[in-house]
């Protein structure tokens, strides 16, 4: 790599631009192929073959939708445009002068630039942060500074997948494991760090279910569940329910609506409005898959009145993402799985054109069911034309779920009914791409 310099490198002046540099150390590179086009005359078919990326998806990138969110892909755009490692956030790469730290790039193995480019992030450490925590006997403090991290690292499930965030969760949760297990503290502490070994394990367990790791989901939500009745920590209980129900839909789909029920009851009077919601929203979609609409639309109408009722108090982190367009989302994944589409068509639009494309994995996966609504009320080129745009935005994202959820679309929009259609053709010749 070092004795090569490939046709999209970036010339030393535009990689002093304020603009450049700004879109590279937020990773929006779809400003930075714009910026290179038009600035340097660097072609989109130029980076696409440079990149290895699809030239429709460079240019649906530079248009400002979606995101690049792969360690890798990351690492691969740098090296093609001759991007210092440092305006990304990444280790000195192979062909520069020479690395910042003094070390030689081959003696930097992929695994320490993947850490080096989180921490750069300031989303994580090389290794566990409780790994560094001074002897002694451990107190409240140590735990919310952990619990912080916690939070913080959560953040990377915004923009990567589980096939890129599952090793550090696990590492998290192991660490808290093995504080809890040699560690000296009081017993209000000892429950303090159970309670968080639940939160890890339940964020460990959903990044192994999104990289389709379902045993080890399993296991760890399992784990998760014991932990917080130990830990006498009822949300998080109900939400460790929530998770082994929603693993369980693939399956027996009834068995699943009943451990949703179960995890509804842990609400009490005390429980926040944030987490009240979001069980009622998870019991809603275990009762929509297991084809009970009447439970559906009631777990639907509680988790719209909980957050209602919100009295300002903050929710958990790991439950603060549920606000009126997630459940929104949510009514209309239900509608459209209980085949309703003229009731999942108007509130998953709605829901979606509010959706950021930077939440690339989340909003393609949304799509298909809005996408699948669209199929069920005969309107194959609108359900074509969300295919397309949803595996635009999961191009490249380390999940396996929204081309998992897209396949059945894609085989009925297959059918000799609807492939000759030009919108269909054109998206068939995308997928297969």
């Amino acid at each position: 790599m070092t004795g090569y310099t490939p046709p999209t490198a970036l010339p030393a002046w535009l990689l002093g631009d304020d603009e450049l540099r700004a879109a590279t150390a937020h990773h929006d590179f779809g400003t930075v192929f714009r910026l290179a086009r038009q600035r340097a005359g660097i072609s989109y078919s130029q980076i696409a073959a440079e990149c290895d990326i699809k030239p429709d998806r460079v240019g649906t990138l530079a248009r400002g939708r979606g995101k690049v969110a792969t360690f890798e892909k990351i690492v691969q755009i740098c090296d093609a445009l001759r991007i210092p490692g440092h305006l990304a956030g990444l280790a000195a790469r192979p062909w520069e002068a020479r690395p910042a730290s003094g070390e030689t790039e081959a003696e930097v193995d992929e695994g320490v630039l993947r850490r080096r480019f989180v921490q750069v992030a300031g989303l994580a450490a090389a290794a566990p942060a409780v790994l560094a925590q001074p002897p002694g006997r451990i107190g409240q403090t140590t735990v919310s500074h952990l619990r912080e991290r916690t939070a913080r690292l959560r953040r990377l499930d915004d923009v990567l997948g589980g096939g890129d965030t599952y090793r550090l969760y696990t590492a998290e949760y192991q660490a808290t494991k093995s504080l809890l297990r040699t560690g000296s503290y009081g017993d209000a502490t000892g429950r303090a760090l159970l309670a968080l070994l639940a939160e890890q394990a339940q964020q460990a367990g959903w990044a192994a279910f999104d990289g389709g790791r379902e045993a080890d989901a399993v296991s760890l939500y399992e784990e998760s569940r014991h932990a917080a009745r130990d830990a006498g920590d009822t949300n998080l209980e109900g939400n460790a329910f929530a998770f082994l129900a929603y693993q369980r839909l693939g399956g027996d789909r009834r068995a699943g609506a009943e451990i949703a029920s179960r995890a509804t009851e842990t609400i009490s009077d005390h429980t926040p409005a944030g987490v009240r919601a979001l069980l009622h929203e998870r019991r809603a979609w275990a009762c929509a898959v297991a084809s009970m609409p009447t439970e559906a639309e009631r777990s639907l109408g509680a988790a719209n009145g909980a957050l209602a009722a919100a009295d300002g108090q903050p929710p958990p982190d790991w439950a603060a993402w549920v606000d009126r367009t997630e459940l929104e989302i949510m009514t209309g994944r239900c509608w459209a799985e209980l085949r309703r589409p003229l009731r999942a068509v108007p509130v998953l639009e709605a829901a979606l054109a509010r959706y950021d494309d930077s939440y690339a994995r989340d909003k393609a996966l949304y799509s298909s069911w809005l996408a699948q609504a669209y199929l069920m009320a005969g309107e194959a080129e609108q359900a074509a034309a969300v295919v397309s745009r949803a595996l635009a935005l999961s191009d490249g994202v380390a999940s396996v779920r929204p081309r998992k959820r897209l396949a059945p679309v894609l085989n009925d929009l297959s059918a000799a009914r609807y492939r000759t259609l030009p919108t269909v053709a054109e998206l068939l010749d995308q997928a297969r791409g």
